[in-house]
């Protein structure tokens, strides 16, 4: 594996260009001044209530564990060049893959091409059978994507960044890059005053925009609201927040009921219609009628209603068909088939175990690889070879001989790299970056995104349900 790309630092410890601001301001600051700004940012963001349940995790008391995502101090930098190029290639590959949900639920052409195999598609657990023939505003599928993205170190001492995975079903954590932003402003105004960030204030605003742009085509003034499992679900900060930011209900599935195939909310001035709904509760919990009848946090009848095109659901159901790892390897071929373009950003290298050679190579060298199931989130479900034990590997192998079409293999990337401000002082970890990209009427995004570090030393996973933390991220200005 080759040493990772650093961020901050250049061959010879140079400092790169666009950090060396940042670098000199940091080098005159006292050990103890940062780490009493670091105690006061995780007392606001405990007092705000900033936290996530971590499932399967319990207290003392047997209740679930409320956890902080924990803040580093230091930021994230990316120069403007850098961040126009990777925000062309967003919003190219959200494009592609809005096309191929399209095009999997209408004429299916990617698939009588021969460029997807059909039963990548129709086997997959995420395809809606119901959102066949289905009409949505504008051809979107997924309204808000969240695409995460790693640099890895070229042999010249570049760095290239990478695609690493496509979340397009109801992508989280965009309240802690508004809230990350909010924390550095508040401790360090001065950086601010120095620097010339680009400001992701404006997302609620840009979001409202986009869903109000989906809205049913009769609709003049859409009413939109925000659907949440309740809050006992790990990301109902983030609902909330959204919410209070954007001017919004907030609403679980019992404030909501479908009469004369129209959904209505009920407020305390009686019903009102509800045309947009930001929905964060997954495909098979929507409708009981349709999907799984036992739930309680949908609404029953939603489908009826949105097949008939009186509401819209920012992201539609069967959008998973697009984020699954295994139709991954596939949207490089998306982007030209639809586009007829070049891909701007790359995928990370991918062998599919349900093919047999893949297989083959990836039982060879399981010591090695990334091994992911293909279902899997959160940094669950998955073997890092390099540092995983003789029994792991076993056990996976045994995993993945049973049942190979559930997993994906991968290089083990060295993420880069960044500063992070650590209980032993000032020590590099690996990150990666989730830009959130919206698409309604056209395809925007605020300049930046959630900067996810993996905490522990040598770790790659980044995952807050794993540990790890997060930063804030800054696009200079040009």
């Amino acid at each position: 594996m080759r040493p990772s790309f650093d961020e901050m630092h250049a061959a010879g410890a140079v400092v790169r260009e666009h950090y060396r601001g940042y670098d000199h301001w940091l080098a005159q600051q006292p050990r103890d001044a940062m780490r009493s700004r670091r105690e006061e940012a995780e007392m606001i963001f405990r007092r705000v209530g900033i936290t996530f349940a971590v499932y399967g995790a319990k207290d003392e008391d047997g209740s679930g564990t409320e956890r902080l995502i924990p803040f580093d101090l230091i930021p994230r930098v990316i120069p403007a060049h850098e961040w126009s190029e990777m925000e062309k290639g967003l919003a190219q590959r959200v494009t592609a893959l809005n096309r191929f949900i399209h095009d999997v639920y209408h004429e299916q052409e990617i698939i009588r091409a021969g460029l997807v195999p059909a039963e990548q598609i129709f086997k997959n657990a995420q395809f809606r059978p119901e959102m066949m023939g289905v009409d949505v505003p504008g051809g979107v599928y997924s309204h808000i994507s969240g695409i995460d993205i790693v640099r890895a170190a070229n042999p010249d001492g570049s760095g290239s960044y990478y695609v690493l995975e496509d979340n397009l079903r109801v992508p989280s954590g965009v309240s802690y890059m508004l809230e990350n932003r909010k924390m550095m402003m508040r401790l360090f105004p001065e950086l601010f005053s120095q620097h010339r960030v680009e400001p992701v204030a404006h997302y609620p605003d840009m979001l409202l925009e986009t869903l109000r742009a989906v809205a049913p085509a009769a609709v003049n003034e859409p009413t939109v609201c925000v659907l949440t499992p309740g809050m006992y679900n790990s990301a109902y900060f983030e609902h909330a927040f959204l919410a209070q930011q954007m001017g919004v209900e907030l609403v679980e599935g019992q404030d909501l009921f479908v009469k004369d195939n129209f959904v209505y909310m009920r407020t305390t001035q009686g019903p009102k219609r509800v045309d947009v709904i930001y929905r964060r509760v997954d495909d098979d919990f929507l409708d009981p009628l349709v999907f799984r009848p036992d739930s309680t946090l949908g609404c029953a009848g939603l489908l009826s209603v949105y097949r008939a095109g009186n509401v819209t659901l920012a992201n539609a159901i069967g959008t998973g068909v697009a984020d699954d790892k295994s139709i991954y390897p596939y949207v490089p071929k998306m982007v030209e088939f639809y586009l007829g373009e070049k891909p701007i950003l790359h995928n990370v290298p991918t062998w599919l175990c349900r093919e047999p050679d893949d297989l083959k190579y990836v039982l060879d060298h399981l010591g090695e690889l990334v091994v992911k199931e293909v279902h899997g989130a959160g940094g669950y479900g998955m073997l890092v070879g390099p540092a995983a034990t003789k029994q792991e590997i076993d056990d996976f192998r045994r995993a993945l001989e049973a049942h190979p079409s559930g997993y994906i293999a991968q290089p083990t990337l060295a993420l880069s790299t960044c500063p992070t401000f650590v209980d032993s002082g000032i020590a590099p970890r690996h990150i990666d970056l989730r830009p959130f990209v919206l698409s309604g009427k056209t395809v925007q995004m605020v300049p930046g995104g959630l900067t996810r570090v993996a905490l522990k030393e040598g770790s790659l996973v980044v995952n807050s349900s794993q540990g790890g933390g997060t930063k804030d991220t800054w696009v200079l200005e040009a």
